[in-house]
């Protein structure tokens, strides 16, 4: 099974098979005159091809000259072989492969043979040396789509072998796969079947333990890292199509890895073997990251490995990998960015935001530096990126504000002054003037956006009263907001994150923006090619396709139909909007940096997340005035509060800071500070949107603190600054 055949002849009533890499001739059917050369007369007949004894290996010897079989032939009830007389003097590559690949099956089928029967009791006798393949024939048809192999017995067999009786044998098994096998494993195995070697060593169980990852894990992955094109996308293409298990298996075992040659792998190796065994492990995960993306096999986050954070300086690596100008391989674990988790991966995009603030910090020092020089100070330039603005016309100064500034200019550090006040914005004003503006923006008096009132989401309208430059402006400030590191309240869907990083939006996308239209999407609701929308209190219909109003939505053409609905919702309706907002933020944060990202992560970066740990919140608490982590009062409120509902929590992080989700680095990063006032009970508590501050009055009851509490934050609408 499985061996490739050169020629093929048949008899009246049996068949010859010579196969050229191993020189076996392979005969079946009747054997009434000894024509299958299996050396014993008289068998009636061998249904299933057979080794004949009419050749031993390659070559025919005669005294110390060797020849190789040219043609083998059928007669009636015989059979012939010719020879060339052609010396030959050793075995060709192809033959040398294939003998590299029985060595390692006879090693694996002898394992077999030696399990107890109970444990091979649904394989029967006579073929049981086929238990790794699959039982309904797809073993026949294997190609570069189907490896024809079970992997689940491979893993039972695998599992039975680890048991303390077969414990040298299994040891001898990974001594001979060690020296022998993996060492050897070519970079264009001689055929598809000979493929299957990879997917049988990945679930050997030797490969798990951390004392074998530097003799047999990495090595393995050298040797699928060598393959050349075409086996290494049979082998990308045979991952597709395993048992999802079987491929979180080999993530998490090369992720291991990358913790192992963080902590101790520098240790066994000098430097130079250490880097080549470290890269060939996060190329593998890469490899396996590209083949997810298809496949889908598991959650983009299952490559996250959480540990790279305490064992590695994300900033220090970053900036290595950004400054490197070799082309020689180096280890930077911000080229793989597919194993850095959202918090890693903001740090570096802050890493990025400073190196670019100082960039641009320094080119404004060295201007003026020259200027002075010149004696021409006037044409000095500010080092920050500063906007001078009235309260009550915050839209049109910010407009004319940025107007007068380049894209280069905008990666400055921002300082925002408020006309006639005094304070000094340490962060505090900027995050005040983030909420106010973005707050005017979505006003719906200008209609810029479509409110969806069932998700409580935004999008883009595609008929509104303000010129494209307000989305540019809308842009710019998400952009400036990320790279000053200030969580806004923007509620856009997930769809936005993916058009911004060229990922087109799906119907899970749609549902959640609107989930009843998208339900009437999926059981065909809409009959025709159409969509129906409001446009100033008339009813109007867009054709999806050219004659869509004549054209009804069937199964054939359902895909197409929403396809072409998203297509219009996300993009064809409101290109000139996005089109212009898209451009506003990559003038802020484009580059390579952003390509880091996956769409839920720049969201989060954004918006913040919505991983609560409210106990984490209250132990990073901040007490001011009279108030202690031990006060009465601060205790009823820790009660009252750790009472509350999940939504109530959510609208008090909102009335306290300007939006309901936290930082993306968590919890730990949302300092609140409490501080006491002299008000009275009947006084509300009252919050510093823009510090993250509440000033509480001291309740004597937890009743009425509750009372109060709650009714702060249910009266609480917008941002509500003070």
């Amino acid at each position: 099974m499985g061996t490739e055949v050169s020629q093929i002849t048949c008899g009246r009533h049996h068949t010859l098979a010579f196969v050229p890499s191993s020189g076996l001739v392979y005969a079946f059917g009747c054997n009434s005159h000894g024509q299958l050369g299996t050396g014993i007369l008289g068998d009636a007949r061998s249904p299933f091809p057979v080794k004949t004894s009419l050749l031993t290996g390659h070559f025919h010897r005669t005294e110390s000259k060797q020849y190789i079989v040219t043609k083998i032939i059928c007669g009636g009830d015989h059979s012939f072989l010719l020879y060339s007389n052609e010396q030959v003097s050793h075995f060709t590559v192809s033959s040398l492969i294939h003998m590299l690949y029985f060595q390692c099956f006879i090693v694996c089928l002898l394992l077999v043979l030696l399990i107890p029967p109970f444990s091979l009791s649904r394989v029967g006798p006579d073929n049981r040396v086929f238990v790794w393949l699959l039982s309904d024939d797809t073993h026949f048809k294997t190609n570069p789509k189907i490896p024809g192999i079970d992997l689940n017995s491979v893993r039972l067999l695998f599992e039975t072998l680890s048991k303390p009786a077969f414990s040298g044998l299994l040891e001898q098994a990974t001594k001979s796969f060690e020296s022998l096998l993996i060492p050897q494993l070519p970079h264009s195995p001689p055929d598809v079947e000979a493929m299957r070697i990879y997917l049988i060593l990945s679930e050997y169980p030797a490969l798990q333990d951390s004392k074998n990852y530097i003799r047999l894990t990495i090595p393995l992955a050298m040797a699928i890292l060598r393959l050349d094109a075409n086996p290494s996308k049979v082998l990308d293409n045979w991952w597709c199509f395993v048992d999802g298990g079987v491929f979180t298996r080999m993530v998490d075992m090369y992720k291991s890895i990358v913790v192992f040659m963080l902590t101790g792998g520098k240790t066994l190796l000098v430097p130079v073997f250490y880097e080549n065994y470290f890269l060939a492990t996060l190329r593998l995960l890469e490899k396996l990251h590209k083949v997810n993306l298809k496949a889908h096999h598991v959650e983009y986050n299952r490559f996250y490995i959480p540990d790279i954070t305490s064992l590695v300086d994300i900033q220090e690596d970053y900036l290595k990998w950004f400054l490197s100008k070799s082309d020689f391989p180096s280890v930077n674990l911000c080229a793989y960015p597919f194993i850095l988790n959202a918090q890693a991966k903001t740090t570096m995009l802050q890493t990025d935001a400073e190196l670019q603030m100082q960039m641009a910090v320094s080119g404004a020092n060295l201007h003026n530096v020259f200027m002075l020089l010149t004696l021409e100070p006037h044409l000095a330039r500010n080092p920050y990126l500063v906007l001078h603005v009235r309260r009550d016309h915050l839209v049109s100064d910010t407009l004319r504000e940025l107007t007068m500034y380049s894209d280069v200019d905008l990666k400055k550090p921002l300082k925002v002054i408020f006309d006639g006040e005094e304070a000094v914005d340490a962060g505090g004003v900027t995050k005040e003037f983030f909420l106010l503006l973005l707050k005017e923006l979505m006003d719906p008096v200008y209609g810029m956006f479509t409110h969806y009132k069932e998700s409580n989401l935004l999008w883009f309208s595609d008929k509104c009263f303000v010129e494209q430059n307000w989305f540019h402006l809308i842009g710019i400030i998400c952009g400036l907001a990320i790279y000053n590191s200030t969580v806004v309240d923007l509620h856009f869907p997930l769809a936005l994150y993916k058009k911004l990083l060229d990922v087109s939006p799906m119907l899970e996308d749609f549902k959640e923006l609107s989930p009843t239209e998208a339900r009437s999407l999926s059981i065909f609701f809409l009959h025709l090619q159409t969509i129906t929308r409001e446009n100033y209190g008339m009813t109007e219909v867009k054709e999806l396709i050219p004659g869509g109003e004549s054209i009804s939505v069937d199964k054939n053409n359902r895909k197409e139909f929403v396809e072409a609905y998203l297509r219009y919702v996300f993009s064809d309706s409101v290109s000139e909007q996005y089109s212009a907002f898209s451009s506003g933020f990559l003038k802020v944060c484009g580059g390579e940096i952003l390509s880091l990202f996956q769409p839920s992560e720049l969201m989060a970066m954004v918006v913040g997340n919505n991983n609560y740990n409210w106990e984490e919140m209250e132990k990073n608490a901040v007490y001011k005035g009279e108030y202690t982590a031990t006060h009465p009062t601060v205790r009823l409120f820790w009660e009252v509060f750790h009472e509350f509902p999940l939504e109530k929590k959510k609208q008090f992080l909102l009335f306290l800071t300007g939006s309901d989700r936290i930082p993306i680095h968590g919890m730990e990063s949302l300092r609140i500070i409490i501080q006491s006032t002299t008000a009275e009970e009947h006084y509300l508590p009252v919050a510093h949107t823009c510090y993250n501050l509440l000033d509480m009055p001291r309740y004597q009851t937890k009743e009425i603190l509750r009372r109060r509490l709650t009714q702060a934050v249910e009266q609480y609408e917008g941002f509500s600054l003070v």
